[in-house]
């Protein structure tokens, strides 16, 4: 797939290994052994102690060790290996277009709440962030025509200790995204943003790319002047306890990422909803096509054709009731008709 993004990275690197840095920012690295390696031949104690970040690494790596590396002519056969086989990766046909060359222009939007993609991006907790970076590594093998969309978790993960009364703290680790491979999507050097409408508000979100081999992931943002600080920090974390917050993030995926991939010029033939968190996703291209002029019925119909759903664990105990949500909502706002409503304007369920 195409990248929106031209990555450049900031690094003081000898002309004969300058490619490190393009290696960095292609998440490729992560499930090919032989690249990590590169990384950590240059300096295995520096690489571990950063957690095999190979964009903090080359940032802080000394000058001198990396002309001794230029020089080395093991090293110099392991790092032409290496990108001769990287180039290779992105020029040679894929199994998709031999196997399926009418998927060409055809591609799929994939839809999740998390991407574990490696722990140096810390925007998974768990299971379903595995399975999705695995989905985005495996479509880039196959040469499937994938988008992703997810969230840039600001906060990253948090650590915890124990205080000296006893108490359990949790202490967050705010992500600087100097030193992640993302790249945020301008144009006209300008941020793209999108807007996503609340009954009392607008909410903007600015768009980061990250480079998965092939594939294009996208991650909205809501931390941008233009929102309120209850909204910037919407994307701050995930999965927040708060059932408003919560709701307001899934109508933020699933009506956001629309209108992200849309700002993108992307038209996918298929929308992948990787569990229910993206699900307002339908309700939005169905309104696409009403403002066209069709009717609900009509509009509901055929997004049908075009929607997956897929969980990872049928177990109830594991996911999230979304009728337990809207029911919470709706009762509070009956008890109280000032409540403000954060429903998505269209699907109202409130009255």
């Amino acid at each position: 797939m195409e990248f929106k993004t031209n990555p450049s990275p900031k690094f003081d690197l000898p002309k004969r290994i300058a490619r490190l840095g393009e290696l960095a920012y292609n998440l490729w690295w992560t499930w090919h052994p032989e690249a990590a390696r590169l990384f950590g031949r240059l300096d295995y104690a520096l690489w571990e102690r950063l957690g095999h970040n190979p964009i903090l690494f080359l940032q802080e790596i000394g000058r001198a060790r990396l002309n001794q590396a230029a020089k080395d002519k093991d090293y110099l056969g392991l790092y032409d290996a290496l990108f001769e086989k990287f180039d290779a990766y992105f020029t040679k046909q894929t199994w998709t277009q031999q196997a399926h060359p009418e998927f060409d222009n055809r591609p799929v939007a994939y839809f999740s709440m998390e991407f574990g993609l490696h722990e140096t991006l810390p925007i998974y907790s768990g299971g379903l962030g595995v399975l999705s970076g695995d989905h985005l590594k495996e479509s880039s093998d196959l040469g499937l025509p994938l988008i992703a969309v997810g969230f840039m978790y600001g906060q990253g993960y948090f650590s915890q200790r124990i205080s000296e009364d006893g108490w359990q703290e949790a202490l967050n680790n705010p992500l600087v995204f100097e030193h992640l491979p993302v790249t945020l999507v301008t144009k006209n050097s300008k941020p793209v943003t999108i807007q996503i409408e609340f009954p009392d508000r607008n909410l903007t979100a600015q768009i980061w790319e990250v480079r998965v081999g092939r594939v294009p992931l996208y991650l909205l943002d809501s931390n941008v002047e233009e929102n309120n600080e209850f909204d910037r920090l919407l994307t701050a974390r995930l999965y927040w306890s708060d059932l408003d917050r919560r709701v307001m993030q899934e109508v933020l995926l699933g009506v956001g990422g629309v209108r992200a991939l849309r700002a993108l010029d992307y038209s996918p033939a298929v929308w992948h909803m990787n569990e229910g968190h993206a699900s307002f996703l339908t309700l939005e291209r169905a309104r696409e096509l009403v403002a066209s002029g069709s009717t609900f019925a009509d509009a509901a119909k055929k997004t049908l054709g075009q929607n997956v759903f897929t969980t990872h664990t049928p177990d109830p105990g594991a996911g999230t009731r979304t009728g337990g949500i809207w029911f919470h909502l709706c009762r509070r706002r009956q008890k109280d008709p000032r409540t403000k409503c954060i429903h998505y304007a269209y699907a109202c369920p409130c009255g």
